[in-house]
């Protein structure tokens, strides 16, 4: 099962970027985020992991597994029976900004789980992009 939300915003691809992969500071940018810390030092790359609490969620421990600096990257949790893919996606549309972010569930218990939390993920997509567009408005507004 896979849930998508894309919006646009009025701010540079580069700060778009650096506003999804600066994870250390989506709780302040998104109320679907309460904490998260970064488990390894330097760039945000491949093989990096964040352990990140939600609300009413147990703490999970997401692997960055695939990274196109600037544009796109994937990161995955796993929990029994289930395998949760973020992905956040960067492109420039004209003078816009395109952002997109992507959940997408595999495993035996996709199906129970979509038709249980689906409703959830959509509503927690669209906050966080909402949580990404204010804080590029605040920034840019700000120059």
């Amino acid at each position: 099962m896979k849930w998508t939300n894309t919006l646009m915003m009025d701010a540079p691809a580069e700060l778009i970027w650096e506003l999804n992969t600066d994870v250390e500071r989506w709780p302040a940018r998104t109320p679907t985020v309460q904490s998260v810390a970064r488990l390894d030092d330097g760039p945000f790359r491949v093989g990096s992991r964040a352990r990140i609490k939600q609300p009413g969620q147990r703490t999970a421990t997401w692997t960055v597994t695939r990274m196109l600096p600037g544009h796109e990257f994937s990161w995955q949790s796993k929990r029994r029976g289930l395998v949760l893919t973020g992905t956040h996606r960067v492109e420039t549309a004209g003078p816009e900004t395109r952002n997109t972010l992507e959940i997408e569930v595999t495993g035996p218990l996709s199906r129970v789980f979509g038709l249980l939390f689906g409703v959830a993920i959509r509503r927690a997509l669209r906050l966080e992009n909402a949580g990404f567009k204010s804080e590029a408005s605040r920034q840019t507004a700000a120059v």
